[in-house]
């Protein structure tokens, strides 16, 4: 057993110890809106629930450790005190991974991720439709725990109404964990699915993945490839391009992709679907 006083190791390694030990966390996936009306996606794995009556829940987004500053779904509700929280499932997973990409302020993370906007019923910012539970949200309280890189802010929200998908109730109308198939973060690129427990998900790129929105029309609309496939073959700095390669619209090619994407295998599965294999 080894001790440790935090003040004495850095804050990134401290940060992996909590997140690696204390797991695993329910995801919030926060749908956030700016001033402008610029739609903001991205997902918090610092949120659990806190009260039924009020409904309370709490997420935080915490500073950068690496150069202290902060996310763009801290500073609208900020703005804008609003906020819907979505429930990731193991089908969306992949997407919800591409949208945690730091794109500038502004872009829509719907669109980078291929999720759908709805509009909520009560607040401005707009639900994922492909979330099997939504929670509208108004935020009561944001209070700061510091101010330096890693220091979190707790977002204090009051449901105002849900939205259940009900393919996930049982017979009785409750939420049946196996048909919701919730996921939950682990420490680095794990993560926990009820039906299955650990799997692995790659962080996204440093730099920027193209987003489901520049993918070509014949892949964003196949009949084959599944949310989960196109975040994870939208997660690349540059479509591949090569001599004479064209998109391959056969299902089969695309079913032969999609086993290279379950293998990990993205850049097999472009060139598979590029032609070029």
């Amino acid at each position: 057993m080894i001790s440790i006083l935090p003040q004495d190791i850095s804050t990134a390694k401290l940060h992996g110890y909590l997140l690696g030990s204390i797991a695993p966390r329910p995801i919030a996936f926060a749908s956030t809106i700016d001033n402008d009306g610029n739609m903001n996606l991205s997902p918090f794995s610092f949120f659990n629930v806190f009260s039924a009556h009020p409904p309370i829940l709490i997420f935080s987004p915490a500073r950068r450790v690496r150069d202290n500053t902060t996310k763009h779904t801290l500073e609208n509700v900020l703005q804008n005190k609003e906020v819907v929280i979505n429930i990731v499932n193991y089908d969306m997973v992949q997407q919800m991974s591409l949208s945690s990409t730091e794109y500038a302020a502004g872009v829509n993370e719907f669109e980078k991720a291929g999720f759908t906007e709805v509009a909520s019923s009560l607040i401005a910012p707009s639900r994922v439709g492909e979330s099997p539970v939504q929670f509208e949200c108004k935020v009561n309280e944001i209070i700061e725990l510091g101010n330096e890189g890693g220091a979190g802010n707790l977002i204090i929200c009051e449901v105002v109404k849900l939205h259940i998908d009900e393919s996930i109730l049982d017979d009785d109308g409750k939420i049946d964990p196996m048909k919701l198939d919730a996921v939950a973060r682990m420490g680095g690129n794990w993560y926990n699915r009820s039906k299955e427990g650990m799997f692995e998900v790659p962080k996204p790129l440093s730099t920027l993945g193209i987003g489901v929105d520049a993918l070509p029309i014949e892949i964003r609309q196949s009949r084959i490839l599944t949310g989960n496939d196109l975040g994870m073959l939208a997660n690349v700095e540059a479509l591949p391009k090569e001599e004479n390669s064209f998109v391959n619209t056969s299902e089969e090619i695309h079913k032969l992709a999609q086993e290279k994407l379950l293998e990990g295998n993205v850049a097999e599965a472009w060139e598979l679907l590029l032609g070029n294999k």
